[in-house]
């Protein structure tokens, strides 16, 4: 059976609030999900201070605060960082971060000697980030939202010059070219990297979801693929999972109803475990695709199916006719597949009406 790998998605969900943080780690263990992932930034070096919000930002938190300031309530301390890893080993679930900067990512990954690191759909362009991504050696899972498949391509190229870690070949777009269509990147590339498609709104709308580039994610790059989900709801989710998602990452919070950018388009707990539980239900669903009764349907073979019936007193030396056999359940004698057969065929015993034909 497949097992999906269920990222719950914090992000900056906690508010900035330690203890909203440390809540939101209890619901993604009650829930059942793998993983609970937070975000990670130093806002100085993530925005400028004029740069703007979102539409979906400037709906969701208020209107007088520009986007760093938005940013900079948001940000988990080192402290916090340290005590949020030490707690989801307690509860027996892995801690994971994005990091959106070159000093956020040597922390998670260096510090807190992450495993595994999550490339936000943002930086699937900024080079110099996905290099040191790269170079960390961890397992990579990068996102896609609102990239065409040259860039996707792109980003795994300079993906793969770093996994191969040559320092003795200059960054260059050919270097990451060749790196890419190397033997020993795209074998990097399948051992380390998972690609996620995703829609990159607050909430994402059916139409704009298209499932189906998963697939097309898949068939191109040959790598491990997943979803990332900012649908509303947990029937999205779902269908990814029947589609052969191997990961499914998707926010949760507190409540919806609490100020911030991320909290509207968020599962509230109870949905997150209903998503989690819905996800393991269909992973048993899908089954391994060889088709043959299994031992449940075994048990009701002989009295769903039909058998080949005497239709009156059938004596020993007479032969069957359409007109003394009829078909009915149960199961358990000649099947009616052998009709044709019997017919014009002497009967070896007395065979009394109403009774299976053996």
């Amino acid at each position: 059976m497949k097992r999906t790998y269920i990222i719950a998605e914090a992000g900056v969900n906690h508010n900035g609030n330690r203890d909203m943080a440390f809540q939101l780690v209890d619901v993604a263990v009650k829930a059942g999900a793998d993983a609970v992932k937070f975000q990670t930034f130093k806002t100085e070096n993530v925005v400028t201070k004029s740069t703007d919000k979102a539409a979906y930002q400037k709906q969701t938190t208020d209107s007088f605060e520009t986007h760093f300031e938005m940013l900079k309530k948001l940000e988990l301390s080192h402290n916090l960082h340290y005590e949020l890893i030490e707690y989801c080993r307690e509860q027996k679930i892995e801690f994971l971060s994005t990091a959106f900067d070159l000093e956020s990512l040597n922390f998670l990954a260096n510090q807190l000697k992450l495993k595994t690191l999550k490339i936000p759909s943002g930086e699937i362009t900024n080079g110099p980030l996905l290099l040191a991504y790269a170079k960390t050696g961890c397992d990579l899972i990068l996102s896609t939202g609102m990239s065409t498949l040259q860039e996707i391509e792109g980003a795994l190229q300079v993906l793969a010059f770093g996994l191969i870690n040559d320092d003795t070949i200059k960054p260059s777009k050919i270097s990451f070219q060749q790196a890419y269509l190397s033997t020993e990147g795209l074998s990097l590339l399948k051992e380390k990297v998972t690609v996620l498609h995703c829609t990159t709104e607050y909430p994402a709308l059916p139409k704009d979801i298209n499932l189906n580039a998963m697939l097309t994610m898949l068939t191109t790059f040959g790598l491990r693929t997943g979803y990332s989900d900012h649908s509303e709801g947990i029937t999205v989710p779902i269908a990814a999972t029947v589609m052969g998602a191997i990961l499914i990452e998707k926010h949760f919070t507190l409540d919806k109803k609490l100020p911030g950018p991320d909290h509207k388009a968020s599962l509230e707990p109870n949905e997150l475990i209903e998503m989690v539980k819905a996800i393991r239900t269909v992973e048993q669903a899908i089954g391994d695709g060889v088709k043959g009764p299994t031992s449940s349907e075994l048990n009701n073979k002989s009295i769903v199916r039909k058998s080949l019936i005497a239709r009156e007193n059938i004596k020993k030396g007479e032969k069957f006719t359409e007109y003394n056999m009829t078909i009915k359940r149960p199961g358990t004698g000649i099947s009616p597949m052998e009709y044709w057969n019997l017919i014009g065929e002497i009967a070896q015993i007395d065979i009394m009406q109403d009774t299976v034909i053996k």
